[in-house]
């Protein structure tokens, strides 16, 4: 059998011959004496190597993989170290490998172990939270690594790990982590640098999470000034609000549907599902940002709320801009951008959506020279701060 050919030979050591009879017929004690009193560590070493690199051969029969395994198990016992990491080097990516064997090794030392952790599919999702939970960061960074992580690991690794870790699972894009378990990464590693590069970086993120992260973003950003700049709090509070709201609505415009409800249901809860960040949405053409939180802040259906908000006459609209508590000083400004919005369109060109928020704040610049408010901007964040100026 190639699989246990040996490159060496000493006095005692099984010949070739006799490593082929080893596994065609019972192991002996002798046989197995042999195994693991031989002097020479290169020659074990080299042993290991040689029959873990054929055990996926092909050549083997039934019977003879199962003497083959049986010999991998002495090995994997071997007291010099460099054995066992030779099996694990070699056995790591092994289709058949049993699961036994694949666990024994993932529990050795780190040297033995890392190989398995990180690429062997004969662990179980069992094994790896159990291994997770020892709480050892190396072996943990190791199975954060694996092509695919499961939810359930994914959710272990988050209840128990570092920051390091952390990091190292959200970069992992074959790492299914569940909504539920990206919050908690969020409430315990928020305010990590490190774990905020990765959470942004990472595709697929819940339109819930990435407010909450861009939230926490701006926070930093309003510390910074802050200390910086000698800014008062308002101020500070005034330019971090408006970065998050422009964040948000960005993350609106490329969500489906049921993820904007998901978002203004988050926000509101949060109470910063806020007049300014629902005249944003409208000015920027982000009709189903605002229709959903119409219906939330006004507490009826979607379907009903776009009913009242699209109704040709002047009672609808008015009806559910009431039920959702919004600011009685805002309404024409609102009024204007949802007739403006009827209107108007995207035109499909480069910055299409600059030149609609443009015509957007024009109208409504015009609607407000009645209350002797002279705006001199077309700029959305100028809008929004001279609203906030009205009585």
């Amino acid at each position: 059998m190639h699989a246990v050919k040996c490159g060496f030979r000493r006095p005692g050591a099984p010949t070739q011959q006799g490593m082929h009879a080893m596994v065609k017929n019972k192991l002996s004690r002798q046989d197995v004496d042999k195994l693991l009193t031989e002097r020479s560590i290169e020659a074990r070493v080299e042993t290991a190597a040689k029959l873990a690199a054929q055990f996926d051969s092909g050549e083997l029969s039934p019977s003879e993989r199962r003497l083959a395994a049986d010999i991998l198990r002495l090995m994997a016992h071997d007291a010099d170290v460099r054995v066992r990491q030779s099996l694990s080097i070699q056995l790591k990516e092994s289709p058949t490998l049993p699961h036994d064997l694949a666990l024994h090794l993932a529990q050795d030392v780190d040297t033995v172990a890392l190989p398995i952790l990180q690429f062997s599919h004969a662990l179980t999702d069992d094994d790896l939270i159990k291994i997770v939970r020892g709480r050892e960061i190396v072996k943990q960074l190791a199975i954060t690594r694996r092509a695919s992580v499961s939810s359930t690991v994914s959710e272990a690794i988050v209840e128990t790990g570092t920051p390091e870790v952390v990091v190292s699972l959200v970069s992992n894009e074959g790492a299914d982590i569940s909504e539920e378990s990206l919050q908690a990464i969020v409430d315990a590693f928020g305010k990590e640098t490190t774990v905020q590069g990765s959470l942004a970086n990472r595709s697929n993120l819940p339109v819930t999470v990435a407010e909450r992260l861009v939230t926490m973003v701006s926070d930093q950003w309003r510390d910074h000034l802050i200390s910086r700049y000698q800014l008062s709090g308002n101020i500070a509070a005034d330019l971090t609000r408006q970065s998050r709201e422009r964040a948000t609505i960005s993350l609106s415009a490329g969500a489906d549907r049921e993820d904007v409800e998901g978002l203004v249901r988050h926000l509101n809860n949060h109470r910063r599902l806020t007049p300014s960040i629902m005249l944003r949405a409208v000015c920027m053409g982000d009709t189903t940002f605002f229709e959903a939180g119409m219906a939330e802040l006004g507490g009826v259906p979607l379907v009903n709320a776009q009913i009242l908000i699209h109704d040709s006459g002047e009672l609808g609209f008015k009806a559910i801009y009431e039920k959702a508590k919004l600011p009685a000083t805002l309404f024409p400004a609102f009024r204007c951008a949802l007739d403006v919005a009827h209107e108007n369109a995207f035109d499909g060109g480069e910055q299409d959506r600059e030149r609609y928020c443009r015509r957007m704040i024009e109208r409504i610049l015009t609607q407000y020279e009645k209350h002797g408010v002279s705006f001199d901007s077309t700029d959305l964040e100028y809008l929004l701060a001279k609203l906030d100026q009205l009585p």
